[in-house]
């Protein structure tokens, strides 16, 4: 099954390793994470900057989603695998 992040983006819910709230970059850790993430390359921009709700990790790129992470667990669950 695959996951709808906004605007055009769908990734495989099984490459999905986390989804994080927005606010939780005021932790130095995943701050720390996010900047060299971005150094390297692997962000990937959905929204505008003033949208930013979750950070949607996945096996390849991180994403920055307009959608909250608790609507994003909501899709998630909607369709259970089999």
């Amino acid at each position: 099954m695959f996951l709808h992040l906004g605007g055009d983006v769908v990734v495989p819910k099984k490459d999905i390793i986390a989804i994080l709230d927005h606010r939780t970059k005021v932790s130095p850790a995943t701050r720390e994470f996010l900047e060299i993430s971005k150094d390297e390359g692997f962000i990937k921009r959905i929204s505008n900057n003033d949208k930013d709700k979750s950070y949607v990790v996945t096996t390849k790129e991180i994403y920055i989603s307009p959608i909250s992470c608790i609507t994003l667990r909501k899709r998630s669950d909607t369709f259970q695998e089999e």
